[in-house]
């Protein structure tokens, strides 16, 4: 069985530049299907990553009762005080509270690419938030003035949006600030943002209540202590979360989206590599149904015939797959760019292809050569001996 099976694949295998242009449908319909299973899924891993970056385990986010994000929250100044000195908070050296009560604005930039306006958060920042949130870094130009119309821009925001370089003006609410610094924050969600003074910011847009507090806890075991003594205090409404648990629900509706699109998309994609693979393997057994006969009449056993056709069309696939994979890897690893984010704000983010989303799109690549091989395979097996010789 394995000689036989050996010596009608490799028939079959020295056959196919023979049939080149029929060969490439199924190559060229699985790479296109993989390229975009891989590329959407990476769009979903690079997202996700972004977000999850976000949040520290020994950092919590209070926002007011019911706001489901920032943008729709606000928290008073009386309520704030309460909030950073609920127990479990971390202090400085000075004994002060390590948090920032923040608010944020939309305003519209120019994107690079395209010079379409997109929404960009405004983010006003207390004067310990860069003790809170450690991983920012300001990498050119300086830190902001307090009281002063003065920005520091995130270094995904400069690469996709026009006009928030060092030195740069940007006018909103009909006052001008200046770009003086720009900072990273190891790619999370803030590396999006501009963020000023908080006080200045909250003028700037006829504002004096805040929209969230942000604090450093003892230990993330504090968060609990943290949270009962918020919740149960009768002068507050507030939802406290931990960092991650925030930024992840952010992310969950988009990734859902995200993944409907690679799935959808990609599995009616899927679904014309399949019909594609298994017009191109009926050819084939068609055209080779003399051959198969013969190999038949003279002893060739139907199973060997049936692995025969399903190898070709695996091995196809394959090709196919890793031509995707590559292509994927190649064009949208690493590229940046930029969608609309839970405060209706656009968030740059890396395209993320690993190596796990490869594997995938190989095995997605196979799954499809076994079903677009299956039926011509038995086809072949069934093919009446006598009546193909008769054809002949």
């Amino acid at each position: 069985m394995f000689k036989q099976t050996t010596a009608i694949t490799a028939m079959n295998l020295r056959s196919i530049p023979q049939r080149v242009g029929t060969s490439w449908v199924i190559v060229i319909g699985i790479a296109v299907t993989v390229a975009v299973l891989v590329s959407v899924l990476a769009m979903v891993d690079g997202f996700s990553k972004t977000l999850a970056n976000t949040g520290r385990a020994d950092r919590a986010i209070v926002l007011r009762g019911g706001s489901v994000a920032e943008l729709s929250s606000t928290i008073s100044r009386d309520n704030t005080i309460t909030i950073m000195d609920a127990p479990g908070v971390k202090k400085d050296a000075d004994g002060k509270p390590i948090a920032s009560a923040e608010m944020v604005a939309v305003v519209a930039l120019p994107q690079r690419r395209t010079g379409t306006a997109a929404n960009v958060t405004v983010r006003g920042i207390g004067a310990k938030a860069l003790e809170l949130r450690p991983e920012i870094h300001i990498v050119a130009g300086r830190m902001f003035q307090p009281a002063v119309r003065e920005l520091i821009v995130g270094h995904s925001a400069v690469t996709q949006f026009k006009g928030v370089d060092i030195g740069s003006h940007i006018t909103f609410r009909n006052t001008d600030w200046t770009v003086v610094g720009e900072f990273e924050s190891g790619g999370d969600a803030h590396e999006s943002e501009l963020m000023g003074d908080i006080e200045t910011v909250l003028s700037a847009f006829r504002r004096n209540l805040f929209q969230s507090v942000t604090v450093m806890l003892d230990s993330p075991a504090a968060f609990a202590q943290f949270k009962d003594k918020l919740t149960t205090d009768p002068t507050l409404t507030v939802d406290v979360k931990r960092e991650p648990d925030y930024y992840a629900e952010q992310s969950k509706q988009l990734n859902k989206l995200l993944n409907f699109l690679a799935f959808g998309v990609g599995g009616i994609m899927a679904i014309g590599a399949i019909f594609g693979a298994l017009n191109t393997m009926y050819s084939a057994v068609s055209a080779r149904s003399l051959e198969i006969a013969t190999l038949r009449a003279i002893g060739f056993g139907a199973g060997a015939v049936v692995v025969s056709v399903f190898v070709e069309a695996l091995l196809l696939s394959l090709v196919g797959g890793l031509i995707g994979a590559a292509a994927a890897w190649l064009f949208f690893n690493g590229n940046t760019v930029n969608t609309l984010g839970a405060n209706f704000t656009q968030v740059v983010f890396h395209l993320t292809v690993t190596p796990h989303l490869l594997i995938s799109g190989i095995i997605w690549a196979c799954f499809i050569g076994v079903l677009g091989g299956l039926f011509p395979a038995i086809r072949a097996a069934r093919l009446p001996v006598a009546t193909a010789l008769r054809a002949a």
